[in-house]
């Protein structure tokens, strides 16, 4: 499989990557099976996040016994303490069964204060520098969602890597992100190339984010034939046709007024509503473990959309014009339903 170099982290990784959040809900030998399945392709670099509930220890076991200088393993933290995020990377450490990770990222840095969180003296991104340092850790990024506050990461100069959502939907990075973290030498990572399993035409997505050199996509992989069908589109070499670019624009203005690109203008919520969370309720739905999503640590941000006002503050300031009101409250009813499916179902 091709190869494209990881930004100035010298990597050389191949031209799609796997993405272990779907992993989170198979059965632990279907998960080790999928991540061996697409590792024997030719796949080297697995995403994963310490959030990912099983997900570490699964991929530790599926690499058990191959060469680790074939594998290039990268996970996250949310936390923004010093030592919560050691806590967390020796916990990755030993989840993985590995001496060293390859790329540490900083999860979700996507507003002023958790920027200010990991920069902070003595903080989250002094504990990784050390760690980089004693050879535990060979290489340092981070992930957003909103694309001014990843700028800024980028003109730190602090990341080798940045990881951010792009698609033909949430298409904006290739106009304004990607040349800046080529002048830094920045490795880009593009998550959610399937906008979170909304895009269905694989073939259309991955032909748009393969036109941008040394873009590194990395898909939530379920089956191997996933990433089978993906890596069939590298050796074709594709380009984008006319009546391809003709689809895109179509999806967009038919997805346009109702997808959440999560950059969140919108806040603050006069109720305390997590916004961009709560639109992802049906990708949540659909990709986490049932547990996590309605007894877990992301069960009280649902439970907070309930209590919409619908004062209409963040449609004003959304710059998509999404009517993040009534969405709310559809998503409010879907988790609902969901949830009642499932406490009848554990009775």
């Amino acid at each position: 499989m091709d190869k494209l170099r990881l930004g100035r982290t010298g990597l050389m990784v191949t031209r799609v990557g796997f993405g272990a959040i779907p992993i989170q809900r198979l059965s632990e030998s279907d998960a080790i099976t999928v991540v061996r399945q697409c590792l024997d392709m030719g796949v080297n670099f697995i995403d994963t996040a310490n959030a990912y509930t099983n997900s570490e220890e699964r991929i530790g076991k599926a690499i058990a016994g191959r060469n680790r200088k074939d594998l290039i393993l990268a996970t996250k933290s949310l936390d923004r303490t010093a030592a919560g995020i050691e806590k967390h990377l020796h916990l990755s450490l030993k989840r993985f069964g590995t001496e060293y990770i390859d790329l540490y990222q900083f999860h979700n840095v996507s507003d002023a204060s958790a920027m200010k969180a990991i920069f902070a003296p003595e903080g989250p991104l002094a504990v990784v520098e050390k760690a980089k340092q004693a050879g535990l850790v060979r290489h340092i990024g981070v992930s957003s969602h909103a694309i001014d506050i990843a700028k800024e990461l980028i003109k730190s100069d602090h990341f080798e890597t940045m990881m951010f959502p792009f698609n033909f939907i949430t298409y904006e990075p290739g106009e304004e992100l990607l040349s800046l973290a080529r002048e830094h030498d920045v490795g880009f990572i593009a998550m959610k190339p399937l906008a979170g399993g909304v895009l269905e035409n694989v073939t259309l997505a991955f032909k748009y984010l393969f036109q941008f050199p040394g873009v590194l996509p990395i898909p939530g992989i379920e089956k191997a034939k996933e990433i089978e069908e993906i890596v069939g589109l590298l050796g074709s070499k594709g380009k984008l046709t006319q009546a391809d670019n003709a689809e895109m624009e179509r999806l967009r203005a038919e997805l346009g007024t109702r997808f959440c690109r999560r950059c969140d203008y919108c806040q603050p919520c006069t109720e305390g509503i997590q916004i961009s969370l709560v639109m992802q309720t049906a990708n949540i739905l659909r990709r986490l473990p049932p547990q996590s999503v309605f007894a877990g640590g992301m069960t009280p941000e649902f439970e907070k959309a309930a209590g919409c006002s619908h004062c209409g503050e963040c449609e004003k300031r959304c710059p998509f014009h999404l009517p993040i009101p009534d969405m709310v409250a559809e998503y409010n009813t879907l988790y609902r339903a969901e949830r009642r499916k499932w406490e009848e179902g554990r009775g």
